[in-house]
């Protein structure tokens, strides 16, 4: 799985013009899913994006989490991720996750991450041409990759 993740003061997707989900202070959150995932790496990135430490505290330093700040999640999904682009001009998705095997760890991920936060995850729609509004703050963006995770 990778995961981009941006600090936001808000958020919002549209679907055909209608609001699928929309956050104020929270985080951004762009899912690349492979066929390779597992729910192993469900758990892992989850709690690292749940504890994540990138709100500012009272000396502006990125000491608070998500739940320190009463934080939100917009969970958007994007197998544009695992975009291959070594040969031409047009990427290949060869290595994102088949349809059927993504949503269900999508899916997943909405529920672990409504677990974790005790709020609902605000969402896009599997699939759909979303159109994604933001303000990045700081701005803070990570990238996390699953495969690159340490195990101590």
């Amino acid at each position: 799985m990778r995961a981009v993740i941006q600090r936001v003061s808000e958020a919002s997707c549209k679907v055909d013009g209608q609001v699928t989900g929309e956050i104020g202070t929270g985080f951004l959150v762009l899912l690349g899913i492979e066929d390779a995932d597992t729910g192993d790496d469900l758990q892992w990135l989850a709690q690292k994006i749940n504890g994540m430490r990138v709100f500012g505290d009272e000396n502006g330093l990125m000491n608070k989490a998500l739940a320190d700040v009463d934080g939100n999640i917009l969970l958007i999904s994007q197998f544009t991720l695992f975009a291959q682009t070594k040969k031409g001009n047009r990427p290949s998705f060869i290595k994102a996750g088949r349809p059927d095997k993504a949503i269900q760890l999508y899916e997943q991920m909405i529920i672990t991450m409504d677990q974790l936060t005790g709020k609902k995850t605000a969402t896009g729609i599997f699939g759909a041409d979303m159109k994604i509004s933001l303000l990045n703050d700081g701005p803070v963006t990570i990238i996390m990759d699953t495969k690159d995770k340490e195990n101590h």
